[in-house]
C-alpha cells in the first residue's frame, strides 16, 4: 500500500482540550490517528500562527498515539477565516505549491475548520487541485466508550458512478425533449442550441431573445421555457404573450403598462396592464421591434427596474417579470434606422438564439409530422394515418430544398390540420397529398409579392423603399422574395429567369441576377443575410 497523507485544518475547538481529561474528550485531528486499520504516515495540519500553542499540543498528542506519524504544520495568512475569497486564495496558493507524489494517497479532512475552509476545500479537491478523496470523521457512540469514532471515505470521481451520472444525463436529456415537445428532432445544430437555451432557462432569469422567419415556433418554445422553469419552481407566475404588432399609440401604452380611471378618453377604470399581470412568471413580447419608440423607453426601465409608471398615474408600480423577446426583423438594422433603441436592444440581447425555417431542417421534417398527427389526434380523439404511398410522397416534397415553406411550421401544421380533416376513413391517399401540395404551390406563388414586401423595406429600409417607383418596388419584392427562399444565386438565378434560359444557347443566370441587385445597389450576400 502506498503511504496514506492527510491534509486538514486544525479544530481551534474540536481539538482543544487542556489537561489529562483531554484524552477523555473527542478531538477529531488527533482521533483520525487513532484508527487502527487507518495507517496516516503524514499530516498536513493547516493552521494560523495565532493557534502555534494548540498545534504544539495536539502534535505531540499525536506523537504519543501514532509514533508513526509525521506531523507537519502550516502557517497559513488567512486573515478572516469566514471570508471566501481569503480562504479561497489561500488554499488554492496551498495546493498550487504542495509537491504532490504520485507515490502516495491523499486524504483531506473535512471535519474540522469553519465552513466557509470545508466548502473551500471541496471545491479546490473536486476541481482536482486536491488530487485527494474526502474523509469525515464522527465521534464514538455513547456506547463505544472513549474511542477514536467513525470515519468514511468519499471518492469525488463522479466517474465511477455510474448510475448518478445516467440520472444526470437523463434529466438533461428530458429538459431538452420538454422544450422540444417531445419531438425527435434529428438536426444536430438544432439539437445543440436547444441544450444551449434549456442549460439558459435553467440558470439565468435575464432576458432571452429569439429570432427568427415567422413561424419558426418562437411563441412555442417561450411557452415551454416558462413550463419548464415552472415545473423546477424557478417562476410562479403567468405566461403572458404579447403580440406587439398590434399595439399602436396610447392602446399599446395602456395595454402594456395599465393605465389609471380618465387616463385618457374612454378610460373608465383602472387597468393593471400586461406587464403587471406577468408579475412573477414570464412576459413574451412578439415582433418586439414593431414597439414604438415611447413604449421601448418605458420597457426599458421596467426591464432594468421592474418598476414603470402606469398611463396617467403619478405613482410607480413594480412587476418582477423575465422578458422573452420575438422577432423576425434585424433589430441592428434597425437601431441604424433609429426604429428601436440601442439601450434596449443591449439589454435584451444577453441571450439572443436564432431558430432556423422548416427549410434548413430537413431531417426534422418526419419526426414533426408524427408530432402534428399526434396532436391532432389528441385535439379531436380521432388518430389519421397516411397511407405508404401518400406519406413517402408528402415527406419527398415537404423536405424538397426547393419547397420554400415561407410560413415554416405554420404552413406545415395547416397542411397536415387539412388533409386530416379531409381523409376519409382517418387514412389519408396520393390523392389527398397531391391536392393539399397543388393548392400549397397556388397559395405561395401568390404571395411573393407580399411576402418580398417586407423584406424589401428590411433590406433598403423605409427611407429606400419609398424613393421606389411603385413598378420597381413590386418588381423588386418578388426578386428578393425568391432570394429568400433559395440556397443560392444560381438556384435563385434559374427560379427567376426558367422560362427565358430555355431560348438561350448560352446561359447564365446568376450572373443576370447579380446585375439586376446591383442596380440597387444590392449584392446577393448582403440579400441573404437580411432575409435569414
Amino acid at each position: 500500500m502506498r503511504p496514506l497523507v492527510v491534509l486538514g485544518f486544525l479544530g481551534t475547538n474540536l481539538d482543544r482540550a487542556q489537561g489529562p481529561a483531554r484524552w477523555e474528550r473527542w478531538r477529531p485531528t488527533v482521533d483520525l490517528c487513532r484508527h487502527e486499520d487507518l495507517v496516516v504516515r503524514r499530516l498536513e495540519l493547516l493552521s494560523q500562527r495565532r493557534f502555534a500553542s494548540l498545534a504544539r499540543q495536539v502534535t505531540e498528542d499525536i506523537r504519543s498515539v501514532s509514533p508513526e506519524t509525521e506531523v507537519r504544520v502550516h502557517d497559513l495568512a488567512l486573515g478572516d477565516p469566514w471570508d471566501f475569497e481569503a480562504v479561497y486564495a489561500a488554499l488554492h496558493d496551498f495546493a498550487r505549491s504542495y509537491p504532490f507524489a504520485e507515490s502516495e494517497d491523499y486524504l483531506v479532512h473535512m471535519t474540522t475548520g469553519t465552513h466557509v475552509a470545508q466548502i473551500c476545500l471541496f471545491l479546490l479537491t473536486e476541481a482536482r487541485y486536491l488530487p485527494a478523496r474526502l474523509i469525515q470523521t464522527s465521534p464514538p457512540r455513547r456506547a463505544d466508550g472513549a474511542g477514536p469514532g467513525s470515519y468514511s471515505i468519499i471518492d469525488l470521481d463522479l466517474s465511477k458512478y455510474d448510475r448518478l451520472a445516467s440520472r444526470f444525463r437523463k434529466e438533461h436529456e428530458e429538459g431538452s425533449s420538454f422544450l422540444k415537445s417531445g419531438i425527435a428532432t434529428r438536426n444536430a445544430a438544432f439539437n445543440v442550441l436547444i441544450e444551449r437555451i434549456e442549460r439558459v432557462a435553467i440558470a439565468s432569469s435575464a432576458p432571452i431573445l429569439l429570432m427568427g422567419p415567422t413561424g419558426a415556433g418562437k411563441s412555442q418554445l417561450a411557452q415551454r421555457i416558462h413550463a419548464l422553469k415552472r415545473q423546477r419552481r424557478q417562476v410562479e407566475g403567468r405566461f403572458v404573450e404579447v403580440n406587439c404588432a398590434t399595439l399602436r399609440g396610447d392602446a399599446a401604452m395602456s395595454a402594456l403598462f395599465g393605465h389609471v380611471k380618465g387616463a385618457f378618453t374612454g378610460a373608465a377604470q383602472d387597468r393593471p396592464g400586461l406587464l403587471r399581470a406577468a408579475d412573477g412568471g414570464i412576459l413574451f413580447l412578439d415582433e418586439i421591434g414593431e414597439l414604438g419608440l415611447d413604449e421601448q423607453a418605458m420597457l426599458l426601465r421596467a426591464v432594468e427596474e421592474k418598476r414603470f409608471l402606469p398611463l396617467g398615474s403619478e405613482r410607480e408600480v413594480e412587476s418582477g417579470f423575465q422578458l422573452i423577446a420575438g422577432t423576425n426583423r434585424d433589430l441592428r438594422e434597425a437601431v441604424h434606422e433609429q426604429r428601436f433603441r440601442e439601450d434596449l436592444l443591449s439589454r435584451i440581447d444577453l441571450w439572443t438564439f436564432t431558430l432556423p425555417g422548416l427549410r434548413a431542417r430537413s431531417e426534422d421534417v418526419e419526426p414533426n409530422l408524427e408530432y402534428e398527427l399526434d396532436q391532432w389526434a389528441e385535439h379531436t380523439g380521432a388518430r389519421v394515418t397516411f397511407n405508404k404511398e401518400a406519406r413517402a410522397r408528402f415527406l419527398r416534397f415537404a423536405s424538397d430544398p426547393a419547397t420554400p415553406w415561407p410560413g415554416n411550421f405554420r404552413d406545415f401544421n395547416a397542411a397536415i390540420v387539412r388533409m386530416a380533416t379531409l381523409a376519409a376513413g382517418g387514412r389519408i391517399d396520393e390523392g389527398l397529398v397531391d391536392e393539399e401540395i397543388a393548392r400549397l404551390r397556388e397559395a405561395w406563388r401568390r404571395a411573393p409579392s407580399d411576402e418580398g414586401g417586407a423584406l424589401l423595406e428590411r433590406v433598403l429600409g423605409q427611407a429606400g423603399t419609398a424613393a421606389l417607383d411603385r413598378f420597381d418596388a413590386i418588381q423588386l419584392a418578388g426578386v428578393l422574395a425568391t432570394c429568400a427562399r433559395s440556397r443560392s444565386l444560381s438556384d435563385a438565378g434559374r427560379e427567376l429567369f426558367g422560362v427565358s434560359r430555355q431560348r438561350r444557347s448560352v446561359t447564365n443566370d446568376a450572373d443576370r441576377l447579380r446585375k439586376y441587385l446591383a442596380r440597387f445597389g444590392l449584392d446577393w450576400a448582403e440579400v441573404a443575410e437580411r432575409s435569414r
